[in-house]
């Protein structure tokens, strides 16, 4: 069966003016079949708008997913910070239910003055917590997707990215591969790199779908610095072997281009990976 490789933006588009509930016109128009809607500061949209985008994703077959608040935080040492960062993923997976959104992408935390085990211990305790809320509050359509963080002092390696999505229920990984690059000081360069990822998701998982998240980024020694464009060769991962081992080993994947070139970039990588369809 031949896989399905989709590509769209995240967040604000750079030539897009538009109202947020008819992105999925656009995003059709230039080619594109996803959006990942960010809800960086708060979960802000109301759900007559939720359920407008929801409509337009599915006139235009656009996947939707949704990214919840940067301000989540589950190993944090402060139970403040937990109990807000639970009810800022329960707003999330309400408004990503009325949008129909296929996944709710969050950070974590921060290891801060644990170790790696104890900050687990943490995050594992408030998602059992949030499951519970989430259950009551009578939320059925949901997929926790804890993405792979770029710093390394942010809980998310890939590792603890499987351990979560092991231990519960409706939770699949993000991998940024952007951030995996950049937490391991830029070790991502060949065809084979990528494919000890998709090797080792699908062996733990059990799966071979998976979303992901793509940009060139610049680091340091602590990780993650800032995101670049598409067209810039001084910094990494490379993107050709990517996209080529994707068009081979049969993995249904969405990527969500993270570039400071949003929608423009994810139509770069989507010729990208057509052209490498057709010199098959």
């Amino acid at each position: 069966m031949k896989s399905e490789v989709r590509f769209g933006p995240a967040g604000r588009l750079i030539e897009y003016k538009g109202k947020t509930t008819e992105v999925c016109n656009y995003i059709k128009q230039i080619g594109l079949d996803a959006f990942e809607y960010q809800a960086t500061y708060g979960v802000k949209i109301s759900k007559q708008s939720a359920l407008e985008l929801a409509q337009n994703g599915k006139k235009n077959n656009i996947l939707i997913s949704m990214h919840a608040p940067y301000y989540i935080n589950l190993s944090s040492q402060r139970e403040e910070t937990i109990k807000n960062s639970i009810n800022r993923l329960i707003q999330s997976a309400k408004a990503g239910e009325w949008m129909n959104s296929y996944r709710i992408v969050f950070h974590m935390g921060f290891y801060t003055k644990y170790s790696h085990e104890e900050a687990m211990k943490k995050t594992k305790e408030a998602i059992t917590e949030l499951l519970e809320k989430v259950e009551s509050e009578g939320i059925k359509r949901y997929t926790f997707a804890p993405e792979t963080t770029g710093k390394k002092s942010q809980l998310g390696s890939l590792d603890e990215i499987i351990d979560i999505c092991q231990t519960f229920d409706n939770f699949e990984p993000t991998v940024d591969f952007a951030h995996m690059h950049a937490r391991s000081v830029g070790s991502i360069k060949t065809k084979n790199h990528y494919a000890k990822i998709f090797d080792k998701v699908e062996d733990e998982l059990g799966i071979n779908t998976l979303h992901s998240h793509f940009t060139k980024i610049e680091y340091t020694d602590k990780g993650e610095r800032k995101h670049h464009v598409l067209e810039n060769e001084n910094f990494g991962p490379p993107l050709a072997p990517l996209l080529e081992l994707v068009s081979e080993n049969g993995f249904n994947v969405t990527f969500i281009c993270e570039t400071p070139y949003l929608d423009i970039d994810s139509r770069e990588m989507k010729k990208e990976y057509q052209k490498i369809l057709n010199e098959k």
